[in-house]
């Protein structure tokens, strides 16, 4: 229970004479929530103080106290109390940039670590002058837990049921909802429980004004609440991943990419799709945990990654490695949070980390570079990946070895570890295939043969390209795709086995009896 965890500990933090602790969060309505209860409990007054109404008193009506309203002025007035109450200190934030706050702060902060009394900061972000910082508690307030979700939605769907009153049906399902919330007995024209449970599950890794903003718009809209409500909220959900920046969503039904070859990743994949069931459950088997790939750029480990999410008829998550580091101390441990969070509220989903070497290991794999940075982010990974409970199945790709620590390669971090070589003839002819029906080809008018066996050393992106390429030179000479055009554009390509020959080489004597083939 999110919220019950968060009042736990402020209560010991007030208890343990913590003067200044700082919540990051912009659910004020959650924050006053936590601290009514804890000062309900400790018995303490709640005092809560913004610049636009200045210092008042929690439980009193709604004041305005301009002696108080500016930073400096509330800091200096909290420095002669001796009541011993918790300060709700809203936005404060970007005001102790200026020295005489900051300053004010810190003196108040040296009187109330001798009592009970705290200051509690919120707002987002709340970046403190590093002598602040050294003094201050971070306390993090979790995203609402079904309990949280379900007290809310009790709540709205009482309040919206009178309006709908104008709409009998409407309202015989409203309250259908929430004799079925409330596991008591549902109407037969209602949603079911399980309904219920689906929409609670859905509404998971949202703020409780998100939720509440999008079960309103879905009781507005019908008058109900349904199992097609679902589908509305995780779509208002995809919409904060994309304003979110970290993570990029590619939906079920948009995803129709295709494989050639790999036939043993295919293999372990069929097997590996039993774990999901309930007769694994039964048995006290875990889910997959993931996989990762390994090998020569360009050769369809990212690929792979959309289809097993196509194959598996799930949802695929990306996270670009680069978006996670901020110039900020401590953002990119935020950003990685943030990012496992959405994941595992969208649960059942594949996340697909793309090149986890830069963002694991960056600075050469030392970690100095970046004051242990990467090691830190490698060390929350590791953790997660370890304890996980949701159902989020993890593919990593990686082009370079040397780079990876030896814990992520041992045996039970991933299920299973594969290496991805350049395509055979045979994998190669289906890959030929596959990108001349993209494009509207017919594959029988060509001498694949020939142009399979011309293609020797080119992996499956440089094969896309000649085809993209030679179909551009068809185009403007006005001519139809011949099996010429595009051996002239495989002649005139140097491909990656001969550039890199060398480093193609060392990669595959490292996996070799250390990772399994992909065919």
């Amino acid at each position: 229970m999110a919220l019950s965890t968060s009042v736990h500990d402020l209560r010991t933090l007030i208890r343990s004479s913590h003067p200044l602790v700082v919540i990051e969060t912009v659910e004020e309505e959650r924050v006053l929530a936590l601290l009514q209860s804890v000062t309900a409990q400790e018995r303490m007054p709640l005092f809560e103080w913004s610049i636009t109404r200045g210092l008042t008193r929690a439980d009193e009506s709604a004041t305005l106290s301009k002696m108080t309203a500016t930073p400096l002025a509330v800091l200096q007035h909290l420095h002669g109390l001796t009541v011993e109450a918790v300060f709700w200190l809203k936005d404060l934030g970007p005001h102790l940039q200026d020295p005489a706050v900051c300053r004010q702060l810190r003196e108040v902060a040296a009187i109330y670590s001798r009592s009970r009394a705290t200051c509690v900061l919120t707002g987002q972000p709340i970046s403190l002058p590093m002598d602040l910082d050294k003094i201050a508690v971070r306390l993090e307030l979790k995203l609402p837990d079904r309990d949280e979700l379900l007290s809310m939605l009790q709540g709205l769907l009482q309040s919206l049921g009178p309006r709908t009153s104008a709409r009998p049906r409407s309202t015989t399902l409203v309250h259908s909802m929430l004799n079925s919330i409330s596991e008591t007995k549902v109407a037969d024209n209602g949603p079911t429980t399980h309904a219920s449970d689906a929409i609670l599950r859905a509404l998971q890794g949202m703020t409780l004004h998100q939720a509440r903003q999008v079960i309103a718009q879905c009781i507005v809209e019908r008058g109900s609440l349904s199992p097609r409500d679902v589908q509305t909220i995780l779509q208002r959900k995809v919409q904060a991943i994309k304003d979110g920046g970290l993570l990029e969503y590619y939906p079920v039904e948009d995803n129709r990419f295709e494989l050639g070859g790999f036939t043993n990743l295919k293999s372990w994949l069929d097997r590996a799709q039993v774990g999901f069931t309930a007769e694994a459950k039964a048995l006290n088997l875990t889910p997959p945990r993931g996989i990762m790939l390994v090998g020569v750029p360009g050769c369809g480990k990212s690929l792979a990654a959309k289809a097993i999410a196509r194959e598996w008829k799930l949802p695929l998550l990306k996270l670009d490695a680069g978006r996670l580091f901020d110039k900020f101390v401590g953002e990119s441990e935020k950003n990685f949070r943030k990012a496992i969070e959405m994941a595992e509220s969208l649960s059942p989903i594949v996340l697909w980390i793309d090149e986890i070497e830069k963002a694991m290991v960056a600075g050469g794999g030392s970690g100095d570079a970046d004051a242990g940075l990467s090691r830190r982010l490698f060390g929350a990974f590791l953790t997660w990946l370890q304890e996980k409970k949701q159902d989020v199945f993890v593919v990593a790709t990686a082009n370079n070895l040397s780079s990876l620590p030896p814990e992520l390669l041992r045996k039970g971090r991933f299920d299973e570890i594969f290496f991805v070589d350049l395509p055979d003839h045979t994998e190669r002819e289906s890959i030929w295939k596959i990108h001349l029906g993209l494009r509207k080809q017919d594959s029988k008018t060509f001498d694949l043969s020939k142009i399979v066996s011309a293609s020797d050393g080119f992996s499956g992106s440089e094969i896309e390209q000649a085809v993209v390429t030679a179909l551009y030179r068809a185009l403007h000479q006005k001519t139809p795709l011949t099996t010429d055009l595009l051996i002239e554009e495989l002649t005139q390509t140097v491909p990656l086995s001969v550039t890199r020959r060398e480093d193609i080489d060392a990669l595959r004597q490292t996996a070799q009896g250390r990772f399994v083939n992909v065919r």
